[in-house]
């Protein structure tokens, strides 16, 4: 097996087993569900529409689309083309994988399109709104590190796929990020 390889999947032992307790075992499948993050997506939107004059539409027009091209880059282009079974499909690991949800996802491991989602957006997010509001944006990528992290822990992804899915949030956010800065940018 590819050192690499070798050196994910012992990671995620780590992740996954070693380190495992009570309090994460409750927490982190709502970690990493949408719904659980939807007050704060919806504090994103009701804050630009009262904060953000003009460039309001623009600003979540580009967060939007922010998401919707990571998750396509991610999903349909990434997925589509490198298939690699998921931790908790995965029969030569299925003694070792500490899995913690109802459900087992089939599509491929690789990338992490929860990890490309909100590693974009939390990219777009700094990006546009740190010459407002200093270094408090920086917590976006605490938020993001915490729903990829919550990937590894509940069994549906190895760490190399968050490596993946973040790669590809931070250059589609960064993008995003700096054609709205440059044609909308927030006064």
């Amino acid at each position: 097996m590819n050192p690499l390889i070798r050196f994910d999947h012992a990671l995620f032992g780590l992740l996954n087993n070693d380190w495992q307790n009570a309090w994460f075992d409750a927490w982190m499948p709502f970690m990493r569900n949408p719904q659980f993050w939807a007050p704060l997506y919806f504090f994103l939107i009701v804050f630009s529409l009262f904060n953000f004059g003009k460039q309001k539409w623009w600003w979540i027009l580009f967060a939007a689309l922010t998401a919707i091209i990571t998750n396509y880059v991610s999903s349909d282009l990434v997925k589509e083309n490198i298939f690699r079974l998921r931790p908790c499909n995965n029969p030569q690991m299925s003694d070792t994988v500490r899995f913690l949800l109802n459900y087992r996802p089939q599509s491929s491991s690789f990338t992490s399109s929860h990890a490309a989602n909100h590693f974009g957006l939390a990219t777009f997010l700094y990006f546009t709104l740190k010459n407002r509001y200093g270094k408090w944006p920086l917590l976006f990528f605490a938020w993001a590190f915490i729903i990829g992290y919550a990937q590894i822990y509940v069994g549906v992804h190895f760490p190399l796929d968050i490596v993946g899915g973040t790669l590809i949030g931070l250059v589609f956010g960064y993008l995003s990020a700096s054609i709205f800065n440059k044609y909308y940018g927030l006064s």
